[in-house]
């Protein structure tokens, strides 16, 4: 019991901590987003300082928590072992990059951005539950 209460508050801890990270870098922000994206246009490059900088302590810091065999509050790690390209994770990828690119907003920016007081955030967040709703009634090819 004391483990998993533990692992929630570790949870809710480092969500924290991304969702913060998140609005102090402006990614919660649409109009921020899609200028970031224009790159043929008026391109705001600020957000890949805010991605390379993220990758700068990522990177290392995977290496050295894979290194230690298991992660603290888990038996084991939960990495996925799908290393191949498919037309369903091509076809994912698409329209990820298309609703980010017409909405400004991808799933953890618009979560964070349910407390801003806008109507935006909810309404993707809306469809993005119902997107993932009708994806899971697909049938699964395999």
């Amino acid at each position: 019991m004391r483990q998993v209460n533990l692992r929630m508050l570790a949870a809710l801890a480092a969500g924290a901590l991304f969702g913060i990270g998140l609005v102090v870098s402006q990614m919660t922000s649409p109009a921020k987003v899609l200028a970031f994206l224009d790159v043929a246009g008026a391109w705001d490059p600020s957000l890949a300082l805010v991605m390379g900088a993220a990758l700068l302590v990522t990177i290392p810091a995977f290496r050295v928590i894979l290194g230690q065999g298991r992660p603290l509050l888990d038996e084991s790690f939960h990495l996925p072992v799908k290393q191949s390209l498919d037309a369903r994770l091509l076809t994912g990828a698409a329209l990820f990059g298309i609703g980010w690119g017409l909405a400004g907003f991808c799933p953890g920016p618009a979560v964070a951005a349910l407390g801003s007081g806008q109507s935006d955030p909810w309404l993707f967040v809306f469809g993005l539950l119902v997107g993932g709703w009708v994806a899971g009634r697909m049938p699964s090819r395999g």
